[in-house]
């Protein structure tokens, strides 16, 4: 892979690059030249996946476009979907300061998860233009839209060989959903950067137009956003029964992409299948 084309296509000089680890789907580079330090990301051409994953890169650069403007999102320096100088889509943005919340012991964490409060309410104030993964085409509705999204898991769990659980839905939850919010969905702590304080949100990719409630899955991974009371706190939101109901819905979604993935991406990691298996298991027990 030639990244130098999509690079020099930008317009930078003198750039050195280097592999970034951490990524599970896309080649993820650091860039550094006279202009600036910056992160280059390029889709794999041929990788198989979800259904949901077809021109995610498309989706993150969408999605810093527009969080960009209201929260600590990278800024978009240059696109290229052509897949004539690479095989995949290339994504480059600015690089954010800070290292992932993920395992650290030397910050506030209560004052960063105030700060993100913030932040993620903010992002969900964009609006836009229908429900669901723009990649994939929008609904008018909500239900239309996550419905579809549940159903699409359910036909990669048959393709790839695997077991789900059915999820019971009801429509009338969804239905209470009237505005499609800016929706990250991946706002795990690894995504979460911070130095003294917040000062990144990154890895847009899996972003869609719905529920805010659908955020605070990844931002309680395998928990419960309930017990985070600075972030809801500074959110500002309230539980209803009917938000806890859609809450273990989202849950129970998450889960059973991160149950379905496993086999695309090789992955054999028996601990982890039983964390995910485990709270995907609570997130039904919650469901009527």
């Amino acid at each position: 892979m030639t990244v130098e084309l999509i690079l020099a296509e930008a317009d930078l000089t003198e750039f050195t690059v280097r592999p970034l680890g951490g990524g599970t789907y896309n080649a993820v580079y650091r860039v550094t030249s006279p202009e600036g330090d910056f992160v280059l990301k390029v889709s794999p051409s041929d990788q198989p996946g979800l259904t949901y994953e077809r021109n995610l890169m498309r989706t993150e650069a969408l999605f810093c476009r527009l969080g960009h403007e209201v929260a600590p999102v990278p800024e978009v320096v240059h696109t290229d979907f052509s897949r004539t100088l690479v095989p995949g889509d290339a994504l480059l943005t600015t690089c954010l300061p800070g290292q992932p919340l993920f395992g650290r012991t030397d910050v506030d964490r209560a004052s960063v998860r105030r700060q993100l409060g913030k932040a993620v309410a903010g992002l969900h104030e964009v609006t836009g233009p229908g429900f669901g993964y723009p990649q994939l085409g929008l609904h008018t509705s909500w239900t239309s839209a996550f419905f579809a999204m549940v159903d699409a898991v359910r036909a990669d769990a048959v393709r790839f060989g695997v077991d789900l659980p059915d999820i019971s839905l009801d429509p009338r939850v969804f239905d209470e959903v009237k505005r499609p919010s800016l929706v990250h969905f991946d706002l795990w702590d690894g995504n979460v950067l911070t130095d003294t304080g917040l000062t990144g949100l990154v890895d847009g990719e899996r972003a869609f137009w719905g529920d805010p409630v659908a955020e605070f899955v990844s931002l309680a991974l395998f928990g419960s956003i309930e017990d985070d009371g600075d972030f809801l706190g500074s959110y500002g939101f309230e539980f209803t029964d009917s938000a806890r109901i859609r809450l273990a819905s989202y849950q129970a979604y998450l889960y059973s992409i991160m149950l379905v993935e496993r086999v695309p991406r090789g992955s054999s990691d028996p601990a982890m299948e039983r964390l995910v298996t485990d709270a995907l298991r609570r997130a039904l027990d919650v469901l009527p």
